[in-house]
């Protein structure tokens, strides 16, 4: 049984090749690919989505750059999400949904740092 328990290098590469598949699920594209050849109809893959959802705890969740791959990793657990996905004008209406998304978090970040340059140049200005 001394080949049963994974070594730490072995559970390093997991980590990280399972890091970059998790990540690699914000994109509607490869989603959609994946729809495409019925890797999300397969039942040992569903499964593997499952079990990927311990990316959701915030000890693993600090790693992943691009966050909206954990929603996506949830609408995945569906089996009706998973079905739609075949379609293409669903990942472009997603990949659509975030890019708008994108652009009003960017808009409301600069509001919210000019607001904050301005209140901070007020209360620096002598009185």
């Amino acid at each position: 049984m001394a080949g049963a328990m994974e070594s730490e290098e072995q559970a390093r590469i997991r980590f990280q090749l399972e890091l970059e598949f998790v990540q690699c699920l914000a994109n509607p594209n490869y989603l959609n690919f994946l729809a495409q050849r019925g890797y999300l109809q397969e039942k040992p893959f569903v499964n593997y989505l499952k079990y990927l959802l311990y990316w959701k705890d915030p000890e693993y969740a600090k790693y992943l750059k691009y966050p909206q791959s954990l929603h996506m990793l949830e609408l995945l657990q569906y089996e009706h999400f998973r079905k739609e996905l075949v379609n293409a004008q669903c990942a472009k209406f997603i990949d659509e949904q975030q890019l708008l998304h994108w652009q009003h978090y960017s808009r409301k970040r600069m509001r919210m740092q000019q607001a904050l340059a301005e209140q901070q140049q007020s209360n620096a200005a002598p009185k």
